[in-house]
């Protein structure tokens, strides 16, 4: 495979170039570092029709979302320019710089975002009511960045003459897709180790004292070698969907029929939830595609009238979502360009190597070894298992960072400059030396601090980086005009005339059950 890559690359280079692009989530917050309690910001627009800045699960937790872009480089550049409108007008408030929440109030004090009284509004407020009630609000303020990444149709077509495929190119990229899709989560243990930011938690987080977590000082709970508390059992790591949900990512049609199954699949224990008043969408293992927590998912921006799923079962795979990654807390944007690189290098490996169908053993060592990172990957006695193979984190890194160069080298050449090579090189120090992790860099800074404290003063370092550089005139102008839109856009959508919730919710769930009659006689 690498050898059909350099020939693409010597027929045109411009075919290994990517389309990306990054959503952040972050916490509206205090000086003090306490949540917000206020209304989403009026200058922001819509939350339902602002495309750049929008909620998560929380009022007070924003997403910030860039357009598709060319460039790692570009996303990053947009994403700046979304943190400089923020802060032209945020007044007292900061942005929390960390993917594990700042100080929080009792789990019913966090308001959950609001979206106004059309049905689509209600869905998403339902759904976010299903979020609380089946886990907890305090679990939903944990944030992360994600990053979304596409190879453009010429690379598409021009793989698929190379690999001599009888495929159409929607059927070969989406085939394509799963293969990087399963290789990525293989190797998902090791952007977790490299950028893992999340060794620790405030103690108004824990809703109980944590067996497993040692106390730091009087506000802060940490475990010594744990890379990425978040990507844990503190974090969107559900029992039930550990035990109940087993998603194929073998192909397109395995992964919908599982998606769909748990969609429309009753579990008893959230029926005990009050349906009649709202409490969820539904009384099923999932509410919808949204909640399946993973470390990446296969995506495509749905056409009007279509649900994600449905999107995806008729048009194929668009774009794959990493989701494993922390908030770098020493970036002001929670993410360097460095990351993005590696990020490139290493989904351009997971599509080019061979790329093994999913089994339970296969399933079961891969949740395994994401498990022992998360809590002990700067352990160097730790072992993971590498396709029955017993390795040690330095000692796999080793194998997988080697790997990578070639296609760091190649990806320099086609973009110029040195930098995809230089963040593999960063990479490789952070593999010898575990001191090096964003983990092990924030437990040393908070030797003289709590956690809290730290937070605060990265929070107003950042800000200040934001302040100092206003935005031009045109981009601010770019962003009021969306504001202004999105308002327009709501005004609209309220003025329709509604059908019942009660039968949209219904029409909502029975293309859910549509995907899943069409997909039982493929099984």
């Amino acid at each position: 495979m690498a050898n059909i890559l350099n020939t693409i690359f010597r027929k045109d280079s411009t075919l290994l170039q990517f389309n990306c692009g990054l959503e952040r989530e972050t916490l509206r917050t205090t000086p003090q570092g306490r949540l917000a309690q206020s209304n989403h910001p009026r200058f922001l627009g819509s939350k339902l029709f602002n495309p750049r800045i929008t909620t998560d699960f929380a009022e007070s937790q924003l997403e910030l979302i860039t357009p598709v872009c060319e460039s790692s480089a570009e996303a990053l550049s947009e994403l700046y320019k979304i943190h400089r409108f923020i802060y032209s007008s945020l007044k007292d408030e900061i942005l929390w710089p960390a993917s594990m929440p700042c100080a929080l109030p009792s789990d019913q004090e966090i308001p959950i975002a609001r979206y106004g009284q059309s049905n689509l509004a209600q869905l998403k407020e339902t759904y976010r009511r299903g979020l609380a009630s089946r886990y907890g609000r305090t679990m939903q303020t944990i944030c992360a960045i994600h990053y979304n990444f596409s190879f453009k149709d010429s690379f598409w077509k021009a793989l698929r003459n190379e690999e001599h495929s009888s495929l159409g190119i929607k059927e070969f990229g989406t085939s394509r897709y799963f293969d990087l899709l399963r290789n990525f989560q293989r190797l998902s243990w090791l952007p977790t180790y490299l950028f893992g930011a999340s060794p620790v938690v405030s103690e108004s987080f824990l809703q109980e004292t944590q067996q497993e977590l040692s106390k730091l000082d009087s506000s802060t709970w940490y475990q010594s070698n744990a890379t990425s508390l978040r990507n844990g059992n503190l974090g969107y790591k559900s029992a039930t969907q550990s035990s109940l949900l087993n998603i194929s990512y073998n192909s397109l049609e395995e992964y919908l029929f599982c998606l769909a199954e748990a969609i429309c699949t009753n579990y008893q224990g959230y029926g005990e939830l009050d349906v009649s008043n709202l409490a969820q969408i539904n009384n099923n293992i999932l509410q919808s595609e949204a909640e399946f927590y993973s470390s990446v998912r296969a995506k495509r921006i749905p056409r009007q009238g279509l649900n994600s799923l449905s999107a995806l079962q008729q048009d194929g795979v668009e774009y794959i979502e990493v989701r494993l990654l922390d908030i770098d807390p020493y970036e002001p944007l929670g993410i360097s360009e460095d990351t993005t690189n590696f990020l490139d290098i290493l989904l351009l490996h997971c599509l080019i190597t061979p790329s093994p169908k999913h089994d339970k053993h296969l399933t079961a060592s891969i949740d395994l070894n994401m498990e022992s990172v998360v809590y002990e990957g700067r352990n160097s006695d730790v072992k993971l298992d590498d396709m029955g193979v017993k390795r040690s984190v330095r000692e796999w890194g080793r194998i997988i960072l080697e790997q990578l160069e070639d296609s760091s080298l190649l990806l320099d050449q086609v973009n110029g400059g040195n930098s995809y090579s230089s963040s593999i090189a960063k990479q490789k120090a952070k593999i010898e030396d575990p001191g090096l992790t964003p983990s092990a860099l924030l437990l040393k800074d908070l030797d003289h601090q709590s956690f809290q404290e730290f937070a605060i003063k990265q929070s107003l370092s950042h800000r200040a980086r934001f302040l100092k550089t206003p935005l031009e005139k045109f981009d601010f102008k770019f962003f009021s005009n969306l504001t202004e839109a999105s308002f327009v856009s709501q005004k609209k959508q309220d003025a329709l005339e509604q059908k019942m919730f009660s039968d949209y919710l219904f029409e909502v769930q029975e293309e859910y059950k549509s995907i899943y009659q069409s997909l039982i006689g493929n099984m």
